[in-house]
């Protein structure tokens, strides 16, 4: 038994587990080069101050108004993310998703001057986000890292076969003294050991993330039935447009009004609402996943959702994204995150040159 859980164990590895060591180590990676980016590049994060020589007020644009320039620039069948500053001197960001370009505009919240932009693989951290989260394959990226996720585990499991010692307590000992191969072997072995729960957690909260049918399954299991969002009739379609988006967000927003709003989500399809997404001051997700869906011409509330009244699937969101990037429990967990990355990482190199020497 022990041979075959070497072969299932060393095959798996060489076949996928280097993808998994790869998206750990840029996991580990974005921790820091997310805030870093923020500092290198304040031109896209800092809002520009606005400096006169005369008295007279400076005119703040609307929300209208910049809706009308996105749509003149980038044209009716995009979709616009619209993500308000969360603190003084913050830009404001829009995220395009649309043809021919897809991207993230950085405005100036009191001019709507546009202070820079950025293609959705552009820089370093947009390229290593989109290459660990989908392996720059969207959506088969994505199936492809939840399967990998469940080679994990039985990597995971026959590691630990394999460990097992049959004295306890064992040694958690790693001999650097007495050469390269004791040391890289103790590093593999006893790094996996006391190391893979730790690396588990991210693996699977990465993987519920990233395949959505995930999320489908764990509300199907539990007996409820999926939260959809409105969709509007052609009747409603057909309705004169009587509010501005500035109307629209205040109408919106009154729902919940002591809870900012992160994000106003414009669809291009004409039969979906308009939804604001808040945090409420019990959500643990940092963007907030309650949310309110208004009629795009009218204004009207058609649904309001709570964070903690979403189907089971769709509110683990809550705890699984702060719990994968480390937000939910502060600066040790996010310690906790970077290292448990990293350790995925040495595995996949301490594994691969350990087969590779005994291959010699």
């Amino acid at each position: 038994m022990r041979r075959i859980w070497v072969k299932i164990h060393r095959w798996l590895a060489l076949s996928v587990g280097w993808i998994l060591a790869l998206v750990g180590v840029l996991g580990a990676i974005l921790i820091l080069a997310q805030p870093l980016d923020k500092w290198a590049h304040p031109e896209f994060f800092k809002a520009d101050v606005m400096t006169t020589s005369s008295s007279a007020p400076v005119s703040v644009v609307t929300l209208e108004e910049i809706r009308k320039q996105l749509i003149s620039e980038f044209g009716n069948k995009s979709n616009f993310t619209l993500r308000p500053p969360r603190v003084a001197g913050d830009t404001y960001w829009v995220i395009v998703r649309g043809e021919p370009w897809s991207g993230t505009v950085y405005l100036n919240p009191v001019t709507g001057r546009e202070q820079g932009r950025r293609g959705e693989y552009d820089g370093f951290v947009n390229f290593a986000f989109k290459l660990h989260s989908a392996l720059l394959l969207k959506d088969t990226g994505k199936a492809i890292l939840a399967w990998i996720a469940l080679v994990y585990l039985i990597l995971l499991i026959s590691g630990l076969v394999l460990w097992w010692p049959k004295r306890w307590p064992p040694s958690l000992r790693i001999e650097l003294g007495k050469g390269l191969l004791r040391g890289m072997f103790d590093m593999h072995r006893i790094g996996g050991a006391v190391l893979g729960l730790l690396i588990a957690v991210s693996v699977a909260t990465g993987a519920y993330m990233a395949w959505r049918p995930l999320g489908q399954f764990v509300t199907t299991v539990s007996g409820s039935e999926p939260i959809k969002p409105p969709v509007l009739s052609k009747e409603e379609m057909a309705k004169p447009s009587t509010v501005t988006l500035d109307q629209l967000v205040a109408r919106g927003h009154a729902v919940f009004p002591t809870d900012p709003v992160t994000y106003v989500q414009l669809p291009a399809k004409p039969n979906q609402p308009i939804r604001l997404r808040l945090r409420l001051a019990d959500d643990p997700h940092p963007n907030g996943l309650t949310s309110v869906y208004l009629h795009p011409k009218t204004g009207e509330v058609l649904a309001a959702y709570r964070w903690d009244q979403l189907d089971p699937g769709a509110r683990a969101f809550s705890f699984v994204y702060p719990l994968h990037t480390g937000e939910l429990g502060g600066i040790t967990l996010e310690a906790l995150t970077f290292l448990s990355g990293l350790a995925l990482g040495m595995l996949g190199v301490t594994g691969i040159w350990l087969w590779w020497r005994r291959r010699r």
